[in-house]
């Protein structure tokens, strides 16, 4: 194909998933990174410098996929107003910085795809989450903005909802057994999301099979954010 994609936050859990599935795909897959493992290039997205810098060493690409995200959880009164700040640089200030630098060469060609990694949690308040939640819901309305914006110039832009994916990050919530069950339970598809699932929807955004998508937010969750009713009591009447 001769395609070049970037992938941030790339040398783990989701982000080294959807580097392997892309490069299944023929792209030239160029993983960012503030942690340096493997073959990922040191970048800190929330810093301008660092991206842009990133983003002439790279060149022109054809996919950004805006992977990196962290997050500070703790009940709303508790939240640490540096914690609240730092969440929000990496992901909402982190994706735009990545959108600006690395969007210049699509927009000079006229074409491209932006895939930012969102979250359940941007569409369905979430307790104790300090700014993540927040902070998934602004970059939710920036690929929005985004898609009305470049889209005539030829880029497309949407974003991926993560349900429960076990990863490294997220390790210690899943350590325990019942934890895992109940909350396997809890989804539709009654399994928990694998990095595979989140990198399958990617990359199928990343190609021309996805040409008349834009400004949209899939959420890969089995159906949990559609899974409300089941949890009200019903009539003994009733079906389960």
């Amino acid at each position: 194909m001769g395609k070049k994609a970037v992938v941030t936050g790339g040398s783990q859990g989701i982000g080294s998933a959807i580097v392997q599935k892309l490069e299944t795909k023929g792209f030239e897959v160029f993983p960012l990174d503030i942690a340096q493992r493997d073959e990922a290039l040191f970048c800190d997205v929330s810093d301008s410098a660092s991206v842009e810098k990133c983003a002439k060493e790279i060149g022109a690409i054809d996919v950004l996929v805006n992977n990196a995200g962290i997050w500070k959880f703790s009940p709303l009164e508790d939240v640490d107003e540096d914690d609240f700040s730092k969440v929000l640089d990496v992901n909402l200030l982190g994706s735009f910085l990545c959108m600006k630098y690395f969007g210049k060469s699509m927009l000079t060609k006229g074409s491209g795809s932006i895939i930012n990694i969102v979250s359940i949690a941007g569409a369905h308040a979430n307790p104790s989450v300090g700014s993540y939640g927040p902070s998934k819901a602004a970059l939710i309305s920036l690929t929005q903005q985004a898609a009305l914006e470049w889209g005539p110039r030829g880029i497309r832009c949407n974003a991926i909802g993560p349900g429960l994916v076990p990863t490294p990050g997220t390790g210690n919530v899943y350590d325990d057994e019942n934890t895992r069950e109940a909350r396997s339970q809890a989804v539709p598809l009654k399994r928990l999301g694998k990095p595979e699932d989140i990198a399958d929807a990617v990359a199928f955004l990343a190609s021309d099979e996805s040409a008349y998508i834009n400004g949209q937010t899939i959420f890969v969750d089995g159906g949990l954010s559609k899974g409300l009713m089941p949890l009200l009591q019903r009539p003994d009447d009733l079906p389960n």
